[in-house]
């Protein structure tokens, strides 16, 4: 089942649980939610799109039943923070603004935390993320709202749940024939691991600027890494009860 809310019309949140962590209890019985955050302009054309297409389809086959929310970013672009969102960020409490950005995160932030794991599909630009996926990070990335300040540093609220990024470059960043700095998979441990997200697996298709027959390799020993990770998903329940946790 896939639904798509390509507009950000959720309900506002109220009321201090949602500025509290919360856990949630194992239930082996609750469908799956699946949330596929889509970062290229290029829409289902793009390597990115079909790469994380993939991984959901495979997903879908370990769970026929789950949901998946569409979040197209790429030709839908979530607009950036602006000054009420900022103001508040910069206040000691929470202010309630609900207005402008805001809101906007809020239904983001909804949406991240309703789902059991996420497939992030993102090109690389200029050796990093793409400005849309930026922008959504900014949105669900949020102080007192998804992490809070420790005198030991940030402490991420969400609970952890298996976050697969399917990454599209022109360029070679991994093994032997790596030409190029890769700023982009360092920078998403960290940001996301602030709000708690901590297991991310990575798989690309790099070299897509070389085309025809480079590519077809580099998508043929990606499905190979990818199709060894989710044989080890079905095998293993333990591994694959923490989708569904």
């Amino acid at each position: 089942m896939v639904h798509a809310f390509p507009r950000l019309k959720l309900p506002r949140p109220g009321g201090p649980q949602w500025r509290r962590p919360h856990r949630r209890t194992l239930d082996r019985n609750r469908i799956m939610k699946i949330l596929h955050v889509s970062c290229s302009p290029r829409g289902a054309l793009s390597e990115s799109s079909r790469l994380s297409r993939r991984i959901v389809d495979l997903l879908l086959r370990l769970q026929p039943a789950a949901i998946v929310v569409e979040r197209p970013i790429g030709d839908a672009p979530v607009p950036h923070v602006d000054a009420d969102y900022a103001e508040a960020q910069q206040a000691h409490v929470d202010a309630a603004v609900h207005g402008g950005s805001t809101s906007c995160s809020d239904a983001l932030i909804q949406e991240l935390e309703a789902a059991d794991t996420v497939v992030i599909g993102t090109p690389m630009h200029n050796l990093m993320v793409p400005s849309t996926l930026k922008a959504w990070i900014d949105h669900v990335v949020r102080a007192r709202r998804t992490f809070g300040m420790t005198r030991e540093g940030k402490a991420g609220f969400l609970r952890d749940r298996p976050v697969f990024v399917a990454i599209a470059s022109g360029g070679v960043f991994t093994g032997a024939n790596a030409r190029q700095p890769d700023l982009l998979t360092p920078y998403l441990r960290l940001v996301l691991g602030t709000i708690g997200l901590k297991d991310l697996r990575f798989f690309s298709v790099e070299g897509t600027a070389f085309g025809g027959d480079w590519v077809a390799r580099a998508r043929d020993e990606t499905d190979v890494r990818l199709r060894a990770c989710f044989e080890d998903l079905a095998l293993h329940d333990g591994s694959f009860a923490r989708l569904s946790s």
